[in-house]
């Protein structure tokens, strides 16, 4: 199984106390100061200040029980907003006393927020609801996570069906691929999954929508998304005629990590045609891509020298240049010294 990476929506991050959520109930919290009705309402009026709020978390909690109810009208009767720590923090409360169904509650609740900003906020506090409901690892808990990624896809909802690492939400997962705020969230979801998803990508990957000539912009990211967990997880060589048509694609990327696979699977005539393509590509590649395109090719560097010394005498043929009045052959020699040069510094 693959290793996932350690992500996290940004919205989400804090140094809270509580930050062991369902199970990290404090020791102050097994043995509760006493706290009086008025005493509460004044922790939780200084949610609100930011610079406190941790210290003000801390003392709710040591409240008990008898925090409970507050903190609950202060999350359900509360205005959302763009400042969304102070309904966060109320929410790493009640996660830390205990009370999942409070929770649960405020999860199916229906939120109309009409302004984009304030909703932007709220979501962040649904997602760390999700995440802390779903270290309850019950059944019950999970059908309600399901059924709320098949609604509204949030990271948090993502991380938390992740860690159940259950195959029934593989086709949502895959389809939060195509989320550019979900994508890399999904991605570990299916890396906890490995093998269990692989027949799933694969046939995703072959599948633009709505249709290869008329494909959306979030169908693409998928299925770049899902070519990048296929050569992590590996393409046998059985499969991969079924990938091999994604070579001739309309989008590069996904050409490019088609090629990807193709240098995986071991089989000399792929791989030539395979470094052939990325080498034709590689000078209009985004950054990125070409960082990744020249480890591929350091993988298979005999093949990778024997392509570019034929590109050179084909191109050398075409033109009658001298190599320094023809820029494809200045770019040739210069990634055929870049990559001989890194080689030899790894052997």
């Amino acid at each position: 199984m693959i290793a996932a990476p350690n992500t996290r929506d940004p919205r989400e991050q804090t140094n809270s106390p509580m930050k062991g959520g369902a199970s990290a109930v404090t020791a102050a919290h097994n043995q509760p100061k006493e706290a009086t009705n008025e005493v509460i309402a004044q922790l939780i009026e200084r949610l609100n200040a930011l610079k406190e709020g941790e210290h003000i978390l801390a003392a709710l909690v040591e409240c008990g029980q008898q925090a409970i109810e507050p903190l609950r009208r202060f999350l359900f009767d509360g205005t959302p907003s763009s400042v969304y720590q102070p309904r966060q923090r109320a929410v790493e409360a009640l996660a830390a006393l205990g009370a999942q169904a409070i929770l649960i509650e405020y999860l199916t609740r229906d939120k109309d927020i009409p302004d984009p900003i304030d909703r932007y906020g709220e979501e962040a506090v649904e997602g760390t609801a999700a995440r802390l409901v779903g270290r309850w690892r019950h059944n019950a808990v999970y059908d309600v996570l399901l059924q709320l990624l098949r609604k509204k896809p949030l990271p948090g909802l993502i991380d938390a069906i992740g860690e159940f690492q259950r195959t029934e939400p593989i086709p949502e997962l895959i389809r939060c691929l195509g989320d550019s705020i979900c994508s890399t969230f999904a991605e570990t979801a299916l890396r906890k999954l490995g093998y269990s998803a692989y027949r799933q990508l694969l046939a995703a990957a072959r599948t633009p929508e709505p249709s290869a000539e008329y494909e959306s912009p979030s169908s693409l990211c998928r299925r770049r998304s899902v070519l990048r967990l296929l050569a992590e997880l590996g393409v046998s060589a059985e499969d991969w005629p079924h990938l091999a048509p994604l070579r001739d694609d309309r989008d590069p990327e996904v050409v490019i990590r088609a090629n990807r696979i193709a240098l995986a699977v071991s089989q000399e005539n792929e791989n030539i045609r395979a470094v052939d393509q990325m080498i034709g590509m590689l000078a209009h590649a985004p950054w990125f891509l070409r960082i990744e395109i020249e480890s591929w090719l350091l993988d298979r560097f005999d093949i990778t020298m024997e392509v570019i010394a034929q590109e050179i005498t084909v191109r050398r043929s075409a033109t009658n240049l001298d190599d320094s009045m023809d820029e494809t052959l200045r770019w040739l020699h210069t990634l055929k010294e870049r990559l001989t040069r890194y080689h030899d510094q790894q052997f």
